[in-house]
């Protein structure tokens, strides 16, 4: 099974409730099942725990993908830089570092 490229958190979330309540209606129909439908509904459960997750993780890979992109922005200017004869062509790397680790003594 491929991964999709986005996950609609929204759409999850109603087709477990859609889930649920089919659960709710079979356990009611047959209750000699009851275990089977107890389990079922516990899993259910564990979906919007589970979205939760993949929206915190989702957030996380923009900042990271940021992270990425700016740190390639520095090495290219610090190349740029370098190629030009600036004085100082790592001072582009030093501020992004600086910046991407939340201090100001990198070297």
């Amino acid at each position: 099974m491929n991964a999709p490229e986005s996950i609609n958190l929204f759409a999850v979330y109603a087709r477990n409730d859609n889930a649920r309540r089919v659960v709710a209606g079979l356990s009611a129909a047959t209750p000699a099942l009851a275990d089977i439908w107890q389990q079922l509904d516990r899993a259910l459960d564990d979906i919007p725990a589970l979205g939760a997750i993949v929206a915190q993780l989702t957030a996380d890979l923009v900042g990271t993908r940021m992270d990425r992109a700016n740190l390639l922005a520095a090495m290219r200017a610090t190349l740029g830089a370098h190629a030009d004869g600036d004085d100082d062509p790592l001072s582009y790397l030093r501020d992004e570092l600086a910046e991407f680790t939340g201090r100001g003594d990198v070297q």
